[in-house]
C-alpha cells in the first residue's frame, strides 16, 4: 500500500487530532491481518474475550494494551502475527442484564418463551459487541478482525458439543444428584470458584432435641436454623462415651415432630461444641455425604428462589431469612432454643449476583476433574510446560489443581450452549450426542445450558477451527505463544484452558501466560460502583489521548503486581508525548526537502552524533530485551530516559550548533543523524504509543507504508563508540556541574563567568579542547581555560568530575563559609562511596563469585571515588588556608 502523503506536524500536540482516522488507515492497509506467509514464523495471541454485558473497563484496557504491545513488536520483528479478537456470551451475567431490561419493559423471559428471549439476548449481544469494538478502536488495538469469534458462534458451538460428548463417552462427564452452590437470585447452579466468601457477623443457635421415649436431650448448634426443617438425622462420634448409649435411638425433631435417627460417624469432631451435629442431607455438602453413608432421607425445604417449600410446613412461602427469624421465635417459645451467641464466619456469595449462596440438593451435570487435573499437573513437569510469568503463579495454579473438586457445569439458564443431552419421554433413557436423536418427537432436550467457562476453556483452539484438526489456522497458529490475563482468573479460566487443551490436543494452549494484577484507585482500593471510584478508560482517552493512557498502563507496575491509577501520572505521560511531539517538530523543521535518499551516516560525525548513535544502540538492546521478558516498565524507563534526557535535552540542543551554523556538510550530517535516530526511536516507541509514532514517522524520511509493518530496530556495531560515550559523559558532567554551581550562587546562565578546568593529564586537556564549542555554548564562559596546570583562583566555586576539577572565580558572589559547608557535604558523600565499594571488594564471596567484568567495574569505581575524595579534601584545605 502507498504511504501517506507527507504533511507537517501541528504546532501543538492534540491527541484527538493525531488519533482521528488513524485506526481506519491501519485497517484499510490490512496491517493487522495474519498473512499465513510460510517464510515467516507464526506468533499467536488470543484475546481474553470480554463479556458482552457492557463497556470495557480499565482492567480490559490494561490487559489488551499489553497484548497489543507484544503483537506490534513481534509484527515489526518479522513474525506472522495473529492476534485473534472475540467476545464471550457470559451466560449468567448477560442473562441477568437482559432479564433486567425485560423487567423494565414490564415482561419476563417466561412470558416471551425461550426462542423470543434468545432473540432479545442476541440483539443485546450485537449492541454491546459494537460498543466493545469501538473501544478497541479507541485504544488502537491491532486485532485481526477477519478472524473474530464469539463463544456462541456455530464453530465454537460445534467444538463445545464435541468436547461434551467425548468427555461423556470417556466417563468424565456424569449426571447426578448432589449438593451444589445455588444462587437463589439468578436461580442457577454455581461452580465452587464462582462463590466469593465474605466474613459475616452471624449467630450460633443452641437447641435441645428431645430423645424419643426418654427424658434426655441432645444439644445441637447451627448457624442456619431454617434448615432444621430438613433434618433427617443426628450424628455423634462412635468413640464419644457421652453418646454411645444413644446410637441407634431416635430424637424428635422440634417444630416438625419427625422422628430421626442418631447415627455414629467418624466425621464428627468430639471436641467441637457439644459433639453432636444435626444432619440435613439436602442442604449441606458434608451432611449429604454422611446421609449417603447412613441411608438418610434427603428432604429439600426450599424453592429455587430461596423461599421455603411445602416441606417447611407452616413456613411455606417465607423467604429463607424471614423463616429464620420466625423459627427462632417459635423455638424460643417452645423452650427448645436456649442460647444464641454471636458468631463470625465465612459466608459464600454469588460472584455474579451478590446473593448469599445456598447449599442445595439438585440434579446437575458434572465433570470428573481428577484425571484431567492429574494430566495437567504432569504437563508442568515437561519441558514444553506452560511458563507462568511471574513464575510464582505456577504454584498458585498447581495448588488448586492438586486440590481439585468435580466441576458442576450445568446452569439453569437459557442463554448459553444448551446441554447436548436428551431424555426419552417414556423410558427416561439418556442420549448424549452432537446431533439430536432421529426420532426426536420421543425425546426432550435438557433445558439447561453449560457453564460459560466450559466454552471459554476451549478458546485457544476452538477459535482456530478445532475440532477440524486439518484447519489451516489450527495447524499454523496453535499452540498460541502468550496469554495475558489477571491473577484473579487463574482458576476460572487459565487452569481450565490448560487441562482441556491437554485432553483434546495433547498440547499446552500457550507457551507463556503473563499474569498481571488488578487496577486500583490512588488509595489502593478496588474499583467498584459502590465506592464510586471507577474510571472509564474512554474518559481518560478523551482528556489525554490513548497513547498517554497506554504508556501509563504499561509502565505503571511490574508483572504480577496491582496498578494504582493516578490522573497525575497519566498527565505526566501526556507531557512525555508532548515532549516527543515538540522534538519531532524541531527536527522536521530542520529537514525541509530532506529525503530518505539524503540520509548519509558515513560522513564526519561529531562527538554528539557518535554519542547519540551509541546510546540508541544501547536503548534498542534494553527495550528489546525487557519487552521480550514482558518487563514493560523497564523497557519504558529506558525509552523515557533516552528520549527525554538524552535525545531531547542534550543531542537536539547540541545539534543546533551545526544546524544553525554555516557548514553545509555538517548540517547534512546532523540532519542524517536526526532523521535516522528519530526513525529508530519512533519504531521503538511504537508498540507503546502507536498513534503519535505513526503520525511522526509518516513525516520523517522513510521507506514503507506504515510504521506498524516497518522493521524493528537492531543495534548496529559500526555506530557503537565507547570512547565517544566516555567523552560525552565527561562533557555532560562538566556542563551540569557549572549549571549547579551557578544555581547555588544565583548566577543566571545569561551572565558570563570565567571557567577554569584543571584536567588530570594532557590527554584530557586535548579531549576537552576538541569539544570546546560545546563548553562555550552550554557554560557561557567569559573566559575558558583548560589546562593540567592551573593556579587555582582564591575565591572560587569548585566541583570535581571524573578526570578534572572545575573552578568558577566569582568575586563578590561566593560565601567561603557556605562553600566550605558544601565541600564538607561532598567529602562525606565520596567517603561513603569509598567505604561502600571497598566493603564490597573486601568480600571474598563477591570477588570470587561475581563475573570478572562486574568486579573490574567496582575497582574502577573505587579508583574514581578515591580520586574525587582526595581532590575535595585538597580543596577544603586550600580554602581554609
Amino acid at each position: 500500500m502507498e504511504k501517506e502523503e507527507k504533511t507537517s506536524l501541528s504546532p501543538k500536540y492534540r491527541p484527538a487530532e493525531v488519533e482521528k482516522g488513524r485506526y481506519q488507515f491501519w485497517l484499510k492497509g490490512k496491517y493487522f491481518e495474519a498473512t499465513g506467509d510460510k517464510e515467516k514464523e507464526p506468533f499467536t495471541i488470543v484475546i481474553p474475550p470480554p463479556n458482552v454485558t457492557g463497556r470495557l473497563h480499565l482492567g480490559h484496557a490494561w490487559d489488551t494494551t499489553m497484548q497489543d504491545t507484544i503483537s506490534r513488536m513481534k509484527r515489526m520483528q518479522g513474525y506472522d502475527v495473529l492476534w485473534l479478537p472475540g467476545m464471550d456470551h457470559a451466560g449468567i451475567a448477560t442473562q441477568a442484564k437482559v432479564e433486567a431490561k425485560l423487567k423494565e419493559q414490564g415482561t419476563n423471559r417466561y412470558e416471551l418463551g425461550r426462542d423470543k428471549f434468545l432473540e432479545t439476548a442476541w440483539e443485546w449481544k450485537e449492541e454491546y459487541a459494537d460498543f466493545i469494538r469501538s473501544q478497541w478502536e479507541k485504544l488502537g488495538l491491532g486485532l485481526d478482525y477477519s478472524r473474530e469469534r464469539f463463544t456462541l458462534d456455530e464453530g465454537l458451538s460445534d467444538a463445545v458439543r464435541e468436547v461434551f460428548v467425548k468427555l461423556y463417552e470417556q466417563g468424565l462427564i456424569y449426571r447426578g444428584e448432589y449438593i451444589i452452590n445455588w444462587d437463589p437470585k439468578t436461580k442457577t447452579a454455581l461452580s465452587d470458584i464462582e462463590v466469593i466468601y465474605e466474613e459475616v457477623q452471624g449467630k450460633f443457635y443452641h437447641m435441645h432435641y428431645p430423645i424419643k421415649d426418654s427424658d434426655e436431650m441432645i444439644e445441637i448448634a447451627t448457624t442456619r436454623p431454617e434448615t432444621m426443617l430438613g433434618d433427617t438425622g443426628v450424628a455423634v462420634h462412635p468413640e464419644d462415651d457421652r453418646y454411645k448409649h444413644l446410637i441407634g435411638k431416635k430424637v424428635i425433631l422440634p417444630i416438625v415432630g419427625r422422628e430421626i435417627d442418631i447415627v455414629a460417624d467418624d466425621y464428627v469432631d468430639m471436641e467441637f461444641g457439644s459433639g453432636a451435629v444435626k444432619i440435613t442431607p439436602a442442604h449441606d455438602p458434608n451432611d449429604f455425604e454422611i446421609g449417603n453413608r447412613h441411608q438418610l432421607e434427603r428432604v429439600l425445604v426450599m424453592h429455587e428462589d430461596g423461599s421455603m417449600n411445602e416441606n417447611a410446613g407452616k413456613y411455606e412461602g417465607l423467604d429463607r431469612f424471614e423463616c429464620r427469624k420466625q423459627i427462632v421465635r417459635d423455638l424460643q417459645d417452645q423452650g427448645v432454643l436456649f442460647k444464641i451467641e454471636d458468631h463470625t464466619h465465612q459466608v459464600g456469595h454469588s460472584e455474579r449476583s451478590g446473593a448469599v449462596v445456598e447449599p442445595y440438593l439438585s440434579t446437575q451435570w458434572f465433570v470428573n476433574m481428577q484425571p484431567l487435573a492429574d494430566a495437567a499437573i504432569q504437563l508442568q513437569k515437561r519441558e514444553d510446560k506452560v511458563n507462568f510469568v511471574p513464575s510464582r503463579f505456577e504454584r498458585t495454579y498447581l495448588n488448586w489443581m492438586e486440590n481439585i473438586r468435580d466441576w458442576c457445569i450445568s446452569r439453569q439458564l437459557w442463554w448459553g450452549h444448551r446441554i447436548p443431552a436428551w431424555y426419552h419421554k417414556e423410558t427416561k433413557e439418556i442420549y448424549v450426542g452432537k446431533k439430536a436423536p432421529q426420532d426426536i418427537e420421543n425425546w426432550e432436550q435438557d433445558e439447561d445450558v453449560l457453564d460459560t467457562w466450559f466454552s471459554s476453556a476451549l478458546w485457544p483452539f476452538s477459535t482456530m477451527g478445532w475440532p477440524d484438526k486439518e484447519s489451516a489456522d489450527f495447524k499454523r497458529y496453535f499452540p498460541t505463544d502468550v496469554l495475558v490475563t489477571g491473577y484473579d482468573i487463574i482458576f476460572f479460566w487459565v487452569a481450565r484452558m490448560i487441562f482441556q487443551s491437554k485432553q483434546f490436543t495433547e498440547e499446552r494452549p500457550f507457551k507463556d501466560v503473563l499474569i498481571h494484577g488488578l487496577i486500583r484507585d490512588a488509595e489502593g482500593r478496588k474499583m467498584s460502583k459502590s465506592l464510586g471510584n471507577g474510571v472509564d478508560p474512554m474518559d481518560v482517552i478523551e482528556k489525554y489521548g490513548a497513547d498517554s493512557l497506554r504508556y501509563f498502563l504499561l509502565t505503571g507496575s511490574t508483572p504480577g503486581q496491582d496498578l494504582r491509577f493516578h490522573w497525575e501520572k497519566v498527565e505526566s505521560t501526556w507531557n512525555f508525548a508532548n515532549k516527543v511531539w515538540n522534538a519531532a517538530r524541531f527536527s522536521l523543521m530542520n529537514m525541509e526537502n530532506f529525503t530518505y535518499e539524503d540520509i548519509d551516516l558515513t560522513g564526519d560525525l561529531s562527538l554528539a552524533d557518535k554519542w547519540i548513535l551509541t546510546r540508541l544502540n544501547e536503548t534498542i538492546e534494553h527495550v528489546t530485551k525487557n519487552t521480550n521478558k514482558y518487563e514493560f516498565g523497564e523497557a519504558g524507563r529506558h525509552l523515557y530516559n533516552f528520549i527525554w534526557d538524552e535525545l531531547c535535552d542534550w543531542y537536539i540542543e547540541m545539534a543546533k550548533l551545526p544546524l544553525y551554523g554555516e557548514d553545509e556538510e555538517k548540517k547534512q550530517t546532523t540532519r542524517s543523524v536526526l532523521a535516522y535516530v528519530f526513525d529508530q526511536t519512533m519504531r521503538l516507541l511504537h508498540p507503546f504509543m502507536p498513534f503519535i509514532t505513526e503520525e511522526i514517522w509518516q513525516q520523517l524520511p522513510h521507506k514503507g507504508s506504515s510504521i506498524t509493518v516497518s522493521q524493528w530496530p537492531k543495534p548496529r556495531k559500526e555506530f557503537h563508540d565507547e570512547k565517544a560515550s566516555g567523552e560525552m559523559k565527561r562533557l555532560v558532567s562538566i556542563i551540569k556541574s557549572v549549571r549547579n554551581i551557578r544555581s547555588e550562587v544565583d548566577t543566571p546562565m545569561s551572565k558570563e563567568v570565567k571557567l577554569f578546568i584543571k584536567a588530570e593529564n594532557e590527554t584530557i586537556v586535548s579531549e576537552l579542547e576538541r569539544h570546546r564549542e560545546y563548553l562555550v555554548r552550554f557554560c557561557n564562559p567569559s573566559e575558558l581555560i583548560i589546562s593540567s596546570n592551573i593556579d587555582v583562583p582564591e575565591k572560587s566555586m569548585s566541583q570535581v568530575v571524573t578526570g578534572a576539577e572545575l573552578f568558577l572565580p566569582l568575586e563578590g558572589l561566593i560565601d567561603v563559609d557556605k562553600e566550605l559547608n558544601r565541600l564538607e557535604k561532598e567529602l562525606d558523600k565520596w567517603t561513603k562511596e569509598v567505604n561502600r565499594v571497598q566493603k564490597k571488594l573486601s568480600n571474598e564471596g563477591f570477588v570470587n563469585k561475581a563475573p570478572e567484568k562486574v568486579v573490574e567495574e567496582e575497582r574502577k569505581k573505587e579508583k574514581d571515588y578515591l580520586n574525587k575524595q582526595e581532590k575535595v579534601k585538597a580543596r577544603i584545605i586550600e580554602l581554609k588556608g
